[in-house]
């Protein structure tokens, strides 16, 4: 089977990635385990866009997360083009957050709790540029805003692996106000948004899966200051 690869993100063990991709043929997500040495990514040159061949069995997943997959005989069959890519993200668009996992949120609700877990944990959006903002929190780090259909998202945690590392090199005020003059100089975005593995808040006791920013894709042109791998 041939996946093209839509999510590259971020662990904080740092020597691993998470990859996960799109069957073309079928729009079915995969998301291959165990998970892959960041050094074998960049060695095989993985990055979103990637196609990627193998085969992929049954794995013991648990909900959502019900794209996992046992991997073996991994090849790289090199890139597919931006418009290829584009139109795979668009054939894979959800209406709406609420659409994609099947819940309500209320408003700021950042998570799906653990007893109602969804049958999926990634979906594509599609937004207008204006429609999200790249912010950093108290502890400096990455987060997105973004609104659709009247509802906001705030705050969410970012893993897409291109953004974190440019996150840690630059998230100063000034080039977080060029990366979102970008964004919004762009005609459309496609934002991978994923649910975390299960985690309780030990402070409130919340526990469930949380969402995150797998992957955010501008068109027609991408922020070249991005880069996977170092």
């Amino acid at each position: 089977m041939r996946i093209i690869i839509t999510d590259l993100t971020k662990f904080n063990k740092k020597d691993i990635v998470c990859i996960a991709g799109i069957n073309p043929k079928t729009n079915e997500c995969i998301r291959p385990r165990p998970y892959i040495a960041k050094k074998d990514c960049q060695k095989r040159n993985i990055l979103p866009g990637a196609i990627i061949e193998g085969k992929f069995t049954s794995y013991p997943y648990t909900a959502p997360h019900t794209e996992d997959r046992n991997r073996s005989l991994l090849t790289f069959r090199g890139p597919c083009s931006s418009e290829e890519f584009k139109h795979l993200l668009k054939n894979t668009s959800i209406d709406s957050v609420e659409e994609g996992f099947g819940i309500q949120f209320a408003d700021g609700q950042k998570y799906i709790p653990h007893n109602n877990p969804p049958d999926l944990s990634i979906i594509t959006l599609t937004l207008y540029p204006d429609q999200l903002y790249m912010v950093k929190d108290k502890y400096n780090k990455l987060r997105v805003n973004f609104t659709q259909h009247s509802k906001e998202f705030s705050f969410l945690s970012v893993t897409d692996l291109r953004f974190c590392n440019y996150a840690e090199r630059n998230l100063i005020d000034d080039n977080l106000y060029e990366l979102n003059n970008f964004i919004h100089t762009q005609q459309e975005i496609y934002l991978r948004l994923g649910l975390s593995r299960l985690y309780k808040n030990e402070k409130d006791g919340r526990s469930g899966f949380w969402l995150q920013v797998n992957g955010i894709y501008t068109f027609p042109e991408y922020f070249k200051k991005i880069r996977c791998y170092e």
